[in-house]
């Protein structure tokens, strides 16, 4: 991880978004491009004057957040509109990482357009991490939903490649569904009968979770496995309850289009519920 691009608004949301991103360069000599976009829907003037008032911000961050000292950190103010400008910022200068503080909800409007960073992890090419937290040098519980596709793979490859999960692993959790629970109840199966069949099922989950590991050459790393009944965005949010994790690892479908602002996708639930950090990995390029 190279190039780590932090993108702010000056909130407080932003101002921890930019203290982690500090903390992760840090250690590894990245280079931090720090963002702000001004809206250029406005009078010439008004543009001139926000974009210097911008550049003073940031460089004074530069100089006074501890997690930024000894870090090679560039600002970067340009114009537009904030969606447009973090892509295309990130795209220029190839970024292996862009850092965003969880933005406020604004409703209605956010269920047909989305979060700025909602729409960013939408159309992105590289990993997003959106931090809710206060910052931390280093993610000590780390847990990641996987469904054994290539997408939950190269979302934990990159993980583990950029050092968001260290040697002692992450708590891996799977969502399973025992399809023939609700036919077996409704021919008055007895109660055992039913247990041991979703017992067989969590298992077979568990099995197929192992292989998925061995096959991905994972399996050096040690992994805790939870395993559990239910829709997947229930079972993610019961396990973050449970865990309290301070890191959530997840890939994203990459689909685009209406039928996606309707329906939504797991990860885009987790980011609107779930008060954690969480790392979002679109697939392989």
């Amino acid at each position: 991880m190279k190039r780590i691009v932090a993108s702010t608004d000056f909130s407080t949301r932003s101002n921890r978004a930019l203290r982690q991103a500090g903390l992760l360069a840090q250690p590894i000599g990245a280079q931090l491009h720090v963002l702000h976009v001004v809206d250029d829907d406005q009078p010439d003037e008004l543009i001139a004057l926000e974009k210097r008032e911008a550049e003073r911000i940031i460089d004074e961050q530069l100089r006074s957040m501890p997690e930024l000292q000894n870090v090679r950190a560039q600002a970067l103010v340009k114009t537009g509109n904030p969606f447009d400008g973090i892509l295309k910022t990130a795209i220029e200068i190839d970024a292996d990482l862009v850092v965003m503080g969880s933005h406020r909800k604004r409703q209605l409007l956010d269920i047909f357009v989305g979060t700025t960073i909602e729409r960013v992890i939408r159309k992105a090419a590289f990993p997003v991490l959106m931090v809710n937290n206060e910052a931390q040098r280093q993610y000590e519980r780390v847990m990641a939903p996987v469904d054994m596709t290539d997408i939950s793979a190269n979302a934990l490859r990159v993980a583990v490649a950029s050092g968001l999960i260290g040697d002692a692993g992450a708590t891996l959790v799977h969502a399973f569904v025992a399809l023939a629970r609700g036919k077996m109840f409704i021919a008055n199966a007895d109660k055992s009968d039913i247990n041991r069949y979703v017992a067989s099922e969590r298992q077979r989950a568990i099995d197929e979770l192992a292989a998925f590991l061995v096959t991905n050459n994972f399996n050096t790393r040690q992994w805790s496995l939870r395993v559990e009944e239910g829709d997947p965005s229930e079972v993610i949010s019961r396990s973050v309850s449970a865990i309290t994790p301070d890191l959530l690892v997840m890939g994203t479908q990459g689909r685009t289009g209406f039928l996606k602002l309707l329906i939504g996708s797991v990860t885009e639930e987790a980011l609107r519920s779930l008060s954690v950090d969480i790392l979002t990995v679109p697939p392989p390029r």
